[in-house]
């Protein structure tokens, strides 16, 4: 796995071996950025990336000149390697929230230009998760929350819904508030 563009491009991040996290793929990030960058300034954003994983999304941002973000993420071993790469590559305003991404959305206020969640694609519940993401207000006014789900599901009908694509095994769904 490699940072992709920005400061870092090129550099490998290498999970250890006892890591059960599936990182967004390498083609997949690239759209995803290319995409986004469509929409902000990274450098002038702030961003939420929860069930972070490996990180890897917010290493992107982060290389991409991105000052403020979030990273929320449960598994100890997960948020370890992730505290690791952060105090590694000297990333400066990336926070790591060991927690519960349930326990944050409800306990937590800042308003976010971008969300990522990035849930496992068999959790329970994934079709409700951008009513609860959307209902604790942390996206901003013209803000985007970005899912990353399987082919499996279909966000289409949800009134914040406004475009999906799909790379290989990755689909993205991305909303805004809606009106």
């Amino acid at each position: 796995m490699r940072i992709i563009s920005g400061k870092y491009k090129g550099r490998h991040i290498q999970p250890p071996r006892n890591f059960r996290a599936r990182p967004t793929t390498d083609f997949a990030r690239v759209a995803l950025f290319n995409i986004l960058a469509n929409y902000f300034d990274f450098e002038e954003i702030s961003v939420l990336d929860l069930f972070a994983g490996t990180g890897i999304i917010g290493y992107e941002f982060a290389s991409r000149g991105c000052h403020n973000l979030t990273s929320v993420e449960n598994h100890p071993v997960h948020a370890a390697f992730i505290r690791r790469m952060i105090r590694e590559l000297s990333f400066e305003g990336f926070r790591l929230m060991e927690r519960d991404v349930f326990s944050f959305l409800e306990h937590h206020q800042t308003q976010y230009d971008v969300i990522f969640c990035d849930p496992p694609y068999d959790m329970e519940g994934i079709s409700n998760l951008p009513d609860v993401i959307l209902q604790h207000k942390l996206l901003a006014k013209e803000g985007i929350l970005v899912m990353e789900h399987s082919g499996k599901i279909t966000f289409a009908g949800h009134p914040g819904f406004f475009d999906e694509r799909r790379y290989g095994k990755v689909h993205f769904s991305f909303f805004r508030i809606p009106a």
